[in-house]
């Protein structure tokens, strides 16, 4: 395996980036070198209730099935990358998309900023959409569900 230097700049960028959007991880590779950058997450403190035992009533499977899973829906749109989304053009402005709105295949349905860089992220199909599952400059990850259109 051959060694490489470590550029300490940028990690330091990396890692400062981490900070600024709250991700857990960033990767950056630069023809066979690669560099992740990885930050400890907080435990999330969980509260467990003793309920009262109550007979059970059996809910709808198909009612909670698209809501838990919206990343096996059909027309869901996924991230493809780890950055910063933003559902509008400029602060103030009105948002790409809405539920309800239907968008063409091509048209820009939200942006995600990575590495300082604006990419449009663009229907992959025409329809309506259902649901946007992203907030204004919420970070989110690779592979992260961000809208549904149906």
């Amino acid at each position: 395996m051959a060694s490489f230097d470590i550029d300490g700049d940028l990690v330091r960028k990396l890692a400062e980036l981490l900070r600024e959007t709250g991700l857990s991880e960033i990767e950056f590779a630069e023809g066979e070198k690669r560099i992740r950058v990885t930050r400890p997450t907080a435990p999330q403190a969980v509260a467990v209730h003793a309920a009262p035992a109550v007979a059970a009533v059996p809910a709808p499977a198909a009612a909670a099935a698209p809501a838990a899973r919206p990343g096996n829906h059909p027309g869901a749109v996924t991230s493809p990358m780890v950055g910063t989304a933003y559902t509008a053009p400029e602060p103030g402005a009105a948002p790409f998309a809405r539920p309800g709105d239907v968008v063409k295949a091509g048209q820009t349905v939200l942006i995600i900023e990575a590495m300082k860089v604006m990419n449009p992220i663009k229907a992959p199909r025409g329809g309506t959409v259902t649901e946007v599952l992203v907030s204004d400059a919420q970070p989110v990850e690779f592979g992260e569900v961000l809208l549904i259109i149906e």
